[in-house]
């Protein structure tokens, strides 16, 4: 993923839409954060997953660059920098560039497309500082049981397997 991922411009994408800390606690690391979004997709992972994932995989934490779980945010963080991105529209701008340099390198092929919905879990409960759920989030059922959380319509190539769009959406929205 270093590789292919030109971490420094994305940083520059999204600093100027990242969090200040004029005020209250220092923000993370904005690479971290981008790293942690990635995992996220890359393993479709829950906030709270993505979380444990860095602090217990030594192959995820030396991805991050984090040493030690001082390091890596607690479980609401990654969830209120996938909602930065999504409402700045920044999210479908990195993974395009993405899929360019995957085109550029011959990596992805598009002869036929195949699209699934993952659902993203999303905290239900209500112990915020707002007292209230995520406005974005909603409840979808799937099969038998009920989720609370946002989708993630993911493209893939049919022949490589390899993804090539991502929309994120509630949970309740359908496939556009």
């Amino acid at each position: 993923m270093d590789r292919i991922i030109p971490w420094g411009e994305w940083v520059r994408i999204v600093q100027p839409c990242y969090y200040k800390g004029e005020r209250g606690n220092k923000p993370y690391d904005l690479e971290l954060m981008l790293r942690l979004y990635m995992l996220q997709n890359l393993y479709d992972l829950s906030d709270e997953g993505t979380v444990a994932e860095a602090m217990d995989s030594r192959a995820a934490s030396d991805f991050c660059g984090v040493e030690s779980s001082n390091q890596v945010p607690d479980g609401d963080t990654p969830g209120r920098f996938r909602n930065l991105l999504l409402k700045h529209d920044l999210q479908e701008k990195l993974f395009a560039q993405v899929v360019g340099l995957l085109q550029e390198r011959g990596l992805l092929l598009k002869k036929g497309t195949i699209v699934d919905s993952t659902l993203i879990a999303a905290p239900s409960s209500t112990k915020n500082w707002e007292k209230q759920r995520d406005p974005e989030a909603h409840s979808v059922k799937k099969g038998n049981a009920w989720h609370f959380g946002y989708k993630a319509h993911i493209g893939v190539d049919k022949d490589s397997g390899l993804v090539h769009s991502v929309q994120g959406a509630s949970a309740k929205e359908p496939l556009i």
